[in-house]
């Protein structure tokens, strides 16, 4: 489907300091190990056996994995809500805790910065401060998100 004018959301919605919470994401092992056999084969992602005798005590999601199911909690989010132009990167990526089949993830954004672009006026980035959490509320991924959003008469 392609995206329409109207889903986008203008540069100047946005505000230091606005918060939304979103997403459901309920990890299951064999996502686990489908995702780690195709990208990040370590036996701690394939493995539930032996993966009991690593740092990570049972199976656990590649970081990476954690990754594309926020990005799928984000997509469905702007699904509802509205859209960006797209991303211009994250900075200071972190893997807080490990991630188990059987949580059940969300996410947790804060605009932390809005910077109107000078060399094309037509767009802003919004640096907003992502968090995942894991049902118990505990933040297991963080980051910062550098969203590309159109500027009213830009």
């Amino acid at each position: 489907m392609a995206q329409q004018e109207t889903d986008l959301i203008p540069f100047e919605h946005y505000q230091i300091g606005q918060t939304k919470e979103f997403g459901h994401y309920e990890v299951t092992e064999a996502e686990v190990i489908e995702f780690a056999s195709k990208y990040d084969p370590q036996f701690f992602h394939l493995d539930a056996e032996a993966a009991k005798d690593s740092l990570f005590g049972a199976l656990c999601a590649s970081g990476w994995h954690t990754c594309a199911m926020t990005m799928a909690m984000m997509v469905e989010n702007m699904e509802k809500t509205g859209r960006s132009l797209g991303g211009a990167g994250v900075d200071d990526l972190r893997w807080k805790r490990p991630v188990y089949p059987g949580d059940v993830l969300s996410v947790r954004s804060e605009v932390v910065g809005l910077h109107p672009s000078e060399s094309r006026p037509e767009i802003g980035i919004v640096k907003s401060q992502i968090n995942v959490l894991n049902q118990d509320g505990i933040v297991v991924m963080e980051f910062i998100s550098n969203g590309i959003f159109p500027r009213k008469g830009g």
